[in-house]
């Protein structure tokens, strides 16, 4: 199988990390997605990352549904088997997701908006958005029972993309999810090498 990604992209990020936890291994083609390069168009008519495309050949988009994939694909290995863990797992990994989305708002405010244009107002609306569910985290840190799952994958990418693009920002008071990273590190030895950087 082949993964069209970026090294900076949290999504990517936990798709790879997701991926080599259920030990699939992947064909990782790096793509830069304001080229539309052609590979991706085909894999993905949005343009976005990661794609997955499989060996027969089918494009499957969206971090979520590639996520599922491997589940389905390792054995049902990535979502805990009980319905009630498992909404725990899809919900925790949502809203990491969505804590992602309000980031990466943030940050294409500022890179693809002329200076001149770039909103304030939006950037603190997001900003209270991604405090908010980071107070929300810490009072409700998710467990790491025996095996990982989707929701800890999402949190781990989220984590490395504050580190990467946000560092200083959103560290105080937020004692527990500072320390999180090395924690999970010692559950997952590839997270350095697999979280988002440059």
């Amino acid at each position: 199988m082949k993964l069209l990604f970026s090294s900076t992209s949290p999504y990517s990020s936990k798709v790879r990390m997701a991926a080599r936890y259920l030990g699939i291994d992947l064909e990782e083609i790096t793509v830069n997605t304001n080229d539309d390069p052609p590979v991706l168009i085909n894999a993905n008519p949005l343009g976005k990352i990661p794609a997955l495309v499989t060996d027969d050949g089918d494009a499957i988009f969206d971090s979520r549904a590639i996520m599922h994939y491997l589940h389905r694909v390792s054995g049902k290995g990535l979502y805990p088997k009980k319905d009630e863990k498992r909404t725990e797992a899809e919900v925790l990994e949502a809203l990491c997701d969505g804590i992602t989305d309000c980031l990466l708002a943030i940050v294409y405010e500022k890179r693809l908006r002329p200076p001149e244009l770039v909103s304030q107002t939006v950037i603190d609306r997001q900003w209270s958005k991604v405090v908010r569910s980071l107070d929300h985290l810490e009072a409700n840190m998710p467990k790491t029972g025996k095996k990982l799952h989707g929701g800890h994958f999402a949190m781990a990418s989220l984590l490395g993309y504050l580190m990467l693009r946000f560092p200083g920002q959103w560290e105080n008071g937020h004692t527990e999810l500072t320390a999180w990273p090395a924690k999970f590190t010692k559950r997952f030895e590839n997270y350095g090498a697999l979280r988002p950087q440059t």
